[in-house]
């Protein structure tokens, strides 16, 4: 000892020094702590600078002031320390590209590199077991410069080893055993770190200090650690992040304002969903046959519980700092979207069996539910998810379209401010009990600038009507489990209507116009299902409420009615939501309509072509039916004995209409006298018809519409001669092409005549026809025609006396091919599952997009203006040019007409000429 002490103390090597005793070292702290970090701040060789590093950890940090290790040590060391590290990591990484088993050169100095990043680890993790060896708790100010340093070096090295695979180019096998090592030491030390840090205690009164941000540096570091490692270690991963999860929470009275939340939740929220994506992709590896059933299982559910684990985390998170995730709502919305498109019943799930199913839904998709519940209070969320402006792709809008009913369902057990906040349209703030009145002129002209923010209801129908392929397959849903009987799977259709109606019985009473509004708007739509929907829960609504409630709906869709401004699919919707509505009326108060809407006031009749008098009592129904009868006979004559202006047919076709409505739900109601008049008035109609007229007027194709199934009604009793007039007038237009509209009443007649006994004398003149126009209709490409035209030709030909008939209207062996599939229920493609499912994706995908954007919203407001002023339909290509034809038709037909009445002047010949050049050129052009 004497002789050493005879050394100064700075000339003592350093080898000499790393075996001096505890009691020397702590003695000659003051004097060689100064001169040791002289040498490592200017030392230049990475041995050396590693040699100094742990003689001063492990033999003088012990003896050091634990209050002033910040000011003596680390502050000092450490930074050069980083330097150090991102040194050698730049060398390793520009030195990996020449490893090769053949260069021993690289591949020593590699090795080499790699055994000194580890030691310069394990001297990292020597100071942060010191600090947790010697304090209780732990003030970050007396050491902020470790855990940012020791969490710089970590990242470098998770990153390097994650990135091995390319960085060592295929020769990763020559050092995977030191990077291995260089991994588990980083491992170690974050371990350490961590607990560390859950020794560091923090004054919740001070609001602003260096130990709060540094925290907040140190939960985003770690953030990105997550982020390196999550396909590297899941464990590490998951522990990681139930370490920042916990002290973000433990002093999160001091660091709520300063934590960069939207960060953390966006990580929370890719994690969780790479973690169900791996976990869908082995559920699906466990329906094939080569899966080895125990291992892949055993995968399978840890996934799976990892999976929970993220949902809990972000449940968690997302309850203590709700106020500040204001820029997280759209994260958190797509999140549930995402999940539940990939997971059945979505179009675009895994294929995954009902086992694997049934764990991923009771394991983790049960943390969704009450994540939504956290977030319904929260308004922010509520803008994301019912923004006017959100425009989804086709995958993620029937998910969205849950999401809205599960919300629904949540609502009646919130207190009327929450319902109020998902319910209320900007629009009708301030609208009274009678919500339907005070909007339906705002629905029934041009729409404003909508809402940013649409209601929770209108969203609902919004959604709906994007789910156009889920409806369509159908898919299926859990049921509702019912008293004594077994859970069933409902469509789409059920579920939405079942809970809407259920929402219904709930509303509160103040949010009653916003209930009127939407369903009114949804009834108003120009998709079919949408509309429908609607109406179903309007009758619910109608026979769950009052009588009186009922009374009054029925007639304010009374009074919208009338308020159109002409032929438009919002008439032909309210006419249906009419109908539908009177037949829940209490008979009293159907008295009080009647009498309200009395036929034979001007106007009237108007509606009662859209009632079915089988709603109403026997008696009633009877002197109504009368009533109505009467005066729809007596405008007929008298329109017949007026100056029959073609002006005039609308006014006439509301009446036919109304009499087709009597004849087809009270028929047996008429007296023999008026069934008589009837047959009178349209006989007399029909007598005025032409070709020429039908091809050229749509008023009078529409009333040839109605005349033709008035005229079957009476079938039996109608005159033989004018049942040969009107065939042979058929057969001639069908030649012509005319509307779908106008075919339909043509089929509807002619399907009638089955029932008729023909004598022998007629039969030449009615049975060819009739053939040929079974045959023309039967050969139509319209679907839809096809079809009515089927089971027209199938009812006619079971009822027909006339036997004979039934194979002249298979005129070609293509038309009988059909009718034979028809009737034996086969012809049908055969198509897989799963093929079924492809096909809907891509129609949905092809047929959504553009029709969302452009037709619809167009069509919505359009058809709605008054009729003289209202802005002509773009129509298809094949119907403009069958107007242009038929226009020329009847300007020849004109013509003609004119040559019969008067001389031709002189350039008639000429222009004419003219016109048949034209005609010969566009020929060429078609030919």
């Amino acid at each position: 000892m004497s002789q050493e002490r005879a050394v100064p103390v700075s000339a003592v090597p350093l080898e000499e020094i790393s075996s001096w005793p505890k009691e020397l070292c702590r003695r000659e702290l003051p004097s060689v702590l100064p001169r040791l970090l002289s040498m490592y701040q200017n030392s230049d060789g990475w041995i050396e600078h590693i040699q100094i590093l742990k003689i001063i950890v492990e033999m003088f940090l012990p003896h050091m002031n634990h209050l002033t290790l910040e000011q003596t040590f680390f502050s000092q060391v450490l930074p050069k320390t980083v330097k150090l590290f991102d040194d050698m990591m730049y060398e390793l990484t520009s030195q990996a590209r020449g490893l090769s088993s053949q260069n021993l050169e690289i591949q020593t100095t590699l090795r080499n590199i790699l055994q000194t990043m580890v030691q310069l680890l394990g001297a990292l993790t020597g100071c942060v077991q010191h600090v947790c060896a010697t304090q209780e708790s732990v003030i970050l100010e007396n050491i902020h410069s470790l855990p940012s340093s020791v969490l710089r070096v970590i990242k470098s090295t998770f990153v390097h080893c994650k990135n091995s695979e390319s960085v060592y180019s295929g020769h990763l096998h020559l050092v995977s055993d030191l990077l291995q090592a260089l991994f588990k030491e980083a491992y170690s030390l974050q371990k350490q770190l961590m607990e560390l840090l859950d020794m560091v205690c923090m004054d919740p009164l001070v609001d602003e200090n260096d130990d709060i941000l540094n925290m907040v540096v140190v939960i985003h570091s770690l953030l990105d650690i997550c982020s390196i490692i999550s396909s590297m270690d899941h464990a590490f991963h998951a522990n990681t992040w139930k370490f920042i999860i916990k002290q973000s929470l433990k002093h999160q009275s001091v660091i709520k304002s300063q934590l960069k939340h939207k960060d953390i939740i966006t990580s929370l929220c890719e994690d969780t969903l790479f973690s169900f994506h791996s976990c869908l992709q082995l559920a699906e590896q466990l329906v094939q046959p080569h899966a080895q059933d125990n291992a892949d299982y055993r995968l399978f559910q840890k996934t799976l519980k990892l999976c929970r684990f993220f949902a809990n985390s972000l449940l968690h998170y997302t309850k203590e700092f709700l106020p500040f995730l204001s820029d997280s709502c759209c994260t958190l919305h797509q999140l549930y979207l995402q999940i539940h498109s990939k997971f059945p019943p979505s179009l675009y799930a895994a294929r995954i069996s009902k086992a694997q199913q049934e764990e991923i839904a009771g394991a983790f998709l049960v943390t969704l539910d009450p994540l939504i519940s956290q977030l319904l209070t929260f308004q922010p969320f509520v803008q994301v998810v019912l923004d006017s402006r959100l425009e989804l792709p086709c995958e993620l809008q029937f998910p969205h379209c849950l999401l809205l009913v599960v919300i629904m369902d949540k609502l009646p057990s919130q207190p009327e401010a929450v319902q109020a906040l998902w319910c209320a349209d900007s629009q009708v703030s301030g609208a009274t009990t009678s919500g339907i009145l005070c909007t339906s002129t705002r629905l029934l002209t041009l729409n404003p600038s909508p809402p940013t923010q649409v209601s929770l209801l209108k969203g609902i129908f919004s959604s709906f009507e994007q789910c156009s392929g889920e409806l369509s397959l159908p898919v299926c849903l859990q049921g509702v489990r019912s008293k004594g009987q077994a859970e069933a799977a409902v469509t789409l259709y059920q579920h939405v209507c079942v809970h809407l109606c259920a929402f219904i019985t709930s509303f509160h009473p103040s949010l009653f116009p916003e209930l009127d509004t939407a369903l009114l708007d949804a009834v108003l739509s120009a998709n079919m299902i949408t509309s429908l929907l609607a109406m179903d829960a309007w009758c619910f609504l109608a026979r769950y409420g009052t009588a009186e409630l009922c009374a009054h709906h029925v007639t304010i869709v009374a009074h919208l009615i009338k308020s159109c401004p002409g032929e438009c699919y919002q008439l032909t919707n309210l006419a249906i939501l009419l109908k539908r509505l009177f037949f829940f009326m209490a008979p009293p108060h159907q008295v009080e309509f009647i009498q309200k809407f009395s036929p034979k006031e001007p106007g009237n009749l108007l509606l009662w072509q859209y009632i079915s008098f089988q709603a109403l009592p026997a008696d009633l129904r009877r002197q109504t039916a009368r009533e109505v009868s009467r005066v729809c006979t007596a405008q007929c004559r008298e329109w017949l004995g007026s100056s029959r202006t073609v002006g005039e047919l609308e006014s006439l076709n509301t009446v036919l209409s109304a009499l087709l409505t009597v004849c087809s739900s009270a028929g047996e109601a008429l007296d023999s006298g008026q069934q008589t008049a009837v047959m009178e008035v349209g006989s007399q109609l029909w007598a005025l018809l032409n070709i020429k007229l039908v091809t050229g007027q749509p008023y009078v194709q529409q009333t040839l519409s109605l005349l033709l199934p008035l005229l079957g009604f009476f079938i039996q009793t109608l005159d033989l001669q004018l049942i040969s007039q009107v065939v042979t007038l058929q057969t001639s237009l069908l030649k012509l092409e005319p509307p779908d509209h106008v075919r339909l009443a043509v089929l509807d007649f002619v399907s009638s005549v089955g029932k008729l006994f023909i004598p022998q004398a007629m039969q030449d003149k009615i049975l060819p026809s009739l053939s040929s126009i079974f045959a023309s209709l039967l050969s139509d490409r319209n679907w839809l025609l096809e079809q009515h035209t089927l089971e027209a030709f199938t009812q006619f030909a079971e009822g027909t006396n006339q036997e004979e008939i039934v194979p002249l209207c298979l005129s070609s062996e293509e038309t009988k091919n059909k009718v034979v599939s028809f009737l034996e229920k086969t012809g049908f493609v055969d198509e897989t599952a799963d093929a079924r499912v492809e096909r809907i994706k891509q129609e949905k995908g092809i047929f959504w997009e553009p029709f969302a954007k452009v037709t619809v919203e167009e069509a919505k407001w359009s058809s709605l203006q008054p009729y003289a002023k209202r802005a002509r339909h773009e129509l298809p290509v094949e119907e403009k040019y069958r107007a242009a034809v038929q226009a020329a038709a009847g300007a020849l037909g004109a013509i003609e007409s004119l040559l019969q009445q008067s001389v031709p002047p002189d350039w008639l010949l000429t222009e004419m000429e003219a016109l048949h050049e034209r005609i010969d050129e566009l020929k060429r052009r078609v030919v």
